[in-house]
């Protein structure tokens, strides 16, 4: 049973910084394409970042120069390092694991973010 868990989220200000973290169990890591997505209350999942199993990133343009996404395939985790924190990308956080037909789709439970004064 594949499982992810995501960590890391909480309160922070304007302009500070926070990084996530998404451990996967149950499956072969590196077989995965890693995303993170958010969601903001009436609004709809939006793709934040993504990386491929041999390391090419994307990224959505809101976030392109402020978020950093990253693997570690020895401790199967992916992280999100998030720097310069809007208010407007205060959301649930949740990471995906895309393994295609042969590995199966995943998502976590998601962890809060918020940015606020």
């Amino acid at each position: 049973q594949v499982q992810l868990v995501e960590s890391g989220g909480g309160l922070v200000q304007p302009g500070g910084s926070l990084r996530l973290s998404c451990v996967v169990s149950g499956s072969i890591f590196s077989k995965y394409a890693m995303g993170w997505y958010r969601q903001a209350p009436g609004n709809q999942r939006e793709l934040v970042a993504t990386i491929a199993s041999g390391g090419t990133t994307n990224y959505a343009d809101s976030v392109k120069g402020r978020f950093t996404i990253s693997r570690d395939n020895a401790k199967n985790t992916v992280y999100l390092q998030m720097n310069s924190l809007k208010p407007e990308d205060t959301a649930v956080y949740l990471c995906n694991a895309a393994g295609g037909w042969a590995f199966g789709n995943y998502w976590g439970q998601g962890t809060q973010v918020t940015v606020s004064s």
